[in-house]
This record gives C-alpha cells, structure tokens and sequence, in this order.
C-alpha cells in the first residue's frame, strides 16, 4: 500500500487499489477528490487560490493545480484520459475555511468553495460530500482500494 501525497497547488491521480492518496494542511484551500467504482481511477488536488490574476497567467500555466478553476478542470481532464467515467465520477470536497482572515478580508475560502460550486453546476457535475467553510484545517484522505473519502481534523477522522 502506497501513499501518495498531494502538496499545496498539486495534484496526483492513480489506477491502483493498493494506493492511498491524501492531502495535508487544508486551511483556505479547497481540496477535491475524484473516483470511478468500476474503472479503479481516483485522484486529488489542492487549490491555494480561485484564480489566477491576469498579471498571473503564467503561474497558471506552469502550476495550473494552484488555481480552482485551472487545477480542478486538469484533475477531471487527467480522470477521463485515464479511463474515468463522468457517469460515474463520485466527486467529493473539503477545506475552504477562513484561516488567519478573522476579520473576513481576503475571503479566500469562501472565494474557492464559490468558485468550485460553480464550475461543478457549469459542468453538470454532483458534488457527493463536502465539508467546508468553518476555521478548522484538514487533512483529505481517498483510499483508492475502497474509494472511500475521509476527513482528519482535530483528531478525529469522519467520512465525506
């Protein structure tokens, strides 16, 4: 069984059920995971912003998985090459919380999470589990042999 991590503005997919793919540390950052029961594809990524400003084009292009809206569209472009199926995609998220922005400022949770619910409505995709918002981080687990997504926080361990 291997594990496989998913750093900030990264992303990771596999095809083998022994994996485990897992993403620590999400504050503000929106983390989403993807699987296919019958084709065995799953994978990760960690978003740090919603979008890139236009003076930021070429971080989205050279790390396009710091982006929700470059990162997310890559991840489900990797799944479908790999032989996921949107049919049967189970799509699930976390993180997005208003860490160290007591005051509201930045609102770069709430900006991701926004962001992430509307490219899923464009795309005709169903969010099947979620948790975010709050001001807790955590850590997003996808156990490739059982597909089953699971949140860490706190110390205790709850399923998406």
């Amino acid at each position: 069984m291997a594990n496989i991590t998913v750093g900030i503005s990264d992303l990771a997919l596999s095809k083998n059920r022994e994996d485990t793919i897992i993403t620590y540390s999400l504050g503000s950052c929106l983390g989403v995971t993807v699987f296919d029961p019958e084709s065995g594809v799953g994978g990760m990524v960690h978003c740090q912003l919603p979008t890139c400003t236009s003076e930021d084009k070429t971080k989205a292009t050279t790390n396009p998985a710091m982006f929700v809206d470059t990162g997310v569209t890559l991840l489900f472009q990797k799944f479908f090459e790999m032989g996921g199926s949107k049919a049967r995609m189970i799509v699930k998220a976390a993180g997005c919380a208003a860490i160290l922005d007591s005051n509201g400022f930045f609102r770069i949770g709430e900006r991701n999470v926004t962001l992430f619910k509307k490219l899923m409505w464009k795309n005709g995709i169903i969010l099947k589990g979620s948790e975010t918002g709050g001001d807790i981080s955590r850590t997003l687990v996808l156990n490739m042999e059982t597909g089953r997504t699971t949140i860490r926080s706190k110390g205790e361990e709850r399923e998406l």
